[in-house]
């Protein structure tokens, strides 16, 4: 899933993750939208954001 960074963090998305493409200062996604997988997941460690996208 690809989708738009935007030119500022998205302050309703927390993210922590650093190696991430959709990443911003303040620990924020910069994504327009996420996704999280998978359907039936039973509690978070079954849980992936297919939004991720490696940084160049």
């Amino acid at each position: 899933m690809r989708v738009k960074k935007m030119d500022h963090p998205n302050h309703s998305i927390k993210c922590v993750v650093n190696t991430c493409h959709y990443y911003t200062s303040g620990d924020y996604c910069a994504a327009e939208q996420i996704e999280v997988q998978p359907r039936n997941a039973a509690d978070s460690q079954d849980t992936d954001c297919a939004t991720f996208l490696p940084e160049k």
